[in-house]
């Protein structure tokens, strides 16, 4: 899925409805992510593995 978005978003530059659901999206799991991070540090881990995704920086 990611790799047909990030193709679409190439191919058609101005399409930025979708680029703002992509980017409440994309801001919805990192508010969730960080809620898990500190409520469950093993199941953060895990998800984290799981989608293969890096941790994000802290600020």
């Amino acid at each position: 899925m990611n790799r047909s978005i990030c193709s679409h978003l190439e191919l058609h530059k101005k399409d930025f409805s979708s680029q703002r659901g992509i980017r409440i999206i994309l801001g919805t799991r990192q508010r969730l992510l960080a809620y898990l991070s500190k409520k469950n540090r093993v199941s953060y881990k895990k998800l984290i593995g799981q989608l293969d995704i890096r941790e994000p920086k802290n600020r």
